[in-house]
């Protein structure tokens, strides 16, 4: 079977885009999940490239197999009707919690890099978030064909100012103590679970559309190699940050640090990121609820924004550092039967 390239690279574009999102962005994702074990969490990256790339790309063979739509279909088809169900709904609250998160993120960007108001920050981009719902919301996602490429780029310029700083080597293979170090063992697994997992909203339908699956397969291959790549310059970076868990946004202290003259640039990317997380997390919250909740949208967004509003409050850190690891447990069993299931024993539809 011939492999179409060009729609290969395509899908490699939107999964690098879905996983990209503001946790990444920000540099509190890879800080929380890896930086913060030293040479342990650059071992763990590379072991979370390995299932990004495989997982993935088994994940959008299996969609393209089975003809799925949508990841109720999906999740389904792998855990049964019953599991599948119990899955969906527990799908629901975690983008609920990505959605606070997001919002957090906004307001940190106010308070931490911007020295305004944090609740500046909540209110503008709750009101800029129900105006694109009203409006539409076509434009935004093709606003991240430019916000993405140009965060990446700015990540590979960030490392290789980085590399050529004092004592990186020595940085870069040190092992710090942290009094939760167990969690660098589970931390690949549980941060490409809870990835992988948010991602089928997105992954699922593009593999479904394009059905060809050894077209969808290259997609995720070249999709997860990407990754890896961003997360290990992204890492290489934040090592040289003294005290990178004090900041909520250590990737701006970095850029501020290295290349003054690109920071405010790079703090409008960063926010443009979250806004277009925001918006796709309820986007995507609203269009489940409304399967079996017939209310307007108008009330569904509302009451989507009104419930990540209240528990945004908690400061993004502090957010983000419990709530994704919890997140990521929970995904590691779609993981776990993910790895299990067997492709050539799956019928093409």
């Amino acid at each position: 079977m011939k492999t179409n390239w060009g729609a290969a690279f395509q899908i490699a574009a939107v999964y690098v885009g879905t996983v990209v999102g503001a946790g990444f962005a920000t540099g509190r994702e890879i800080v929380e999940f890896f930086t913060r074990f030293g040479f342990i969490g650059l071992i763990g990256i590379l072991f979370s490239g390995y299932i990004f790339i495989s997982q993935g790309s088994k994940l959008m063979r299996i969609s393209a197999k089975i003809g799925a739509t949508s990841y109720q279909e999906f999740n389904i088809f792998l855990f049964g009707r019953v599991f599948g169900s119990i899955i969906n709904v527990i799908m629901l609250f975690m983008l609920l919690g990505v959605c606070a998160v997001m919002l957090s993120g906004a307001g940190a960007v106010f308070s931490e890099q911007l020295g305004l108001s944090r609740s500046f920050g909540l209110i503008l981009t709750l009101s800029l978030s129900i105006i694109v719902m009203i409006v539409g919301i076509k434009g935004l996602f093709a606003a991240n064909t430019i916000v993405v490429p140009l965060m990446i780029s700015f990540s590979f310029i960030l490392m290789v100012m980085s590399v050529q700083l004092p004592n990186f080597l020595d940085q870069l293979l040190f092992i710090p103590f942290v009094d939760d170090g167990w969690k660098s063992v589970v931390a690949p697994f549980s941060y490409t679970a809870l990835n992988l997992g948010l991602a089928q909203a997105v992954l699922v339908p593009v593999a479904a559309e394009i059905r060809d699956e050894q077209t969808v397969k290259w997609g995720g291959i070249i999709g997860g190699a990407a990754l890896t790549l961003i997360l290990l310059s992204s890492h290489f970076t934040l090592v040289m940050l003294p005290n990178v868990e004090a900041f909520e946004i250590p990737m701006a202290v970095v850029m501020k640090s290295l290349a003054a003259g690109l920071y405010g640039l790079y703090i409008l990317i960063i926010y443009g990121e979250i806004f277009t997380s925001v918006i796709g997390n309820v986007f995507g919250l609203e269009r489940q609820i409304k399967t079996f909740l017939p209310l307007p949208s108008i009330a569904i967004v509302g009451g989507i924004l009104t419930i990540a509003f209240l528990i945004s409050q908690i400061e993004y850190g502090t957010l983000l550092s419990y709530l994704y690891p919890v997140f990521g447990y929970i995904s590691i069993i779609f993981i776990i039967l993910l790895w299990m299931k067997p492709l050539d024993k799956i019928e093409k539809k």
